[in-house]
């Protein structure tokens, strides 16, 4: 199954996944592994974001307890205020407190909205890396 609505994702096509794409985020269920991977563009906002959990809350492949990729390495500008960190975390967040969470960052804005979620949810399996490769491993252990 594959959803698309704005952006193009033919390396995350395959059996067995569902997928969706916003204005600045795509995504992959991949069922196999039980685990979704969102990569999000250059500008990151709140309302972004919260597409993103919402369209995650409405696919069918989608499980709360399911694993989550987040790659942050391409976000140039990230518009996110503290109250909405808070909200994020608090209210929107679609998985589970048991499912593994790994952010990939490339610089320190990055690291540091990572680091923000980590220490909302610090009930939270969360885990910051620098390779999709590293985050990979991680979840899968």
């Amino acid at each position: 199954m594959s959803h698309e609505s704005g952006l193009t994702g033919g390396a995350f096509a395959g059996q067995g996944r569902g997928q969706q794409a916003t204005r600045s985020a795509e995504y992959l269920v991949d069922t196999q592994n039980q685990r979704v991977t969102v990569r999000f563009g250059k500008k990151l906002t709140f309302g972004e974001i919260k597409q993103y959990a919402l369209w995650l809350q409405l696919d069918p492949l989608f499980q709360s307890r399911y694993s989550e990729i987040v790659d942050l390495t391409e976000v140039e500008e990230l518009d996110l205020q503290a109250d909405e960190f808070l909200k994020l975390a608090d209210e929107i967040d679609p998985f589970s407190p048991e499912a593994k969470r790994a952010f990939v960052v490339r610089n320190s804005v990055q690291n540091h909205a990572a680091r923000m979620h980590k220490v909302l949810r610090t009930l939270r399996n969360i885990e910051i890396f620098h390779s999709i490769e590293e985050a990979e491993r991680w979840i899968a252990t």
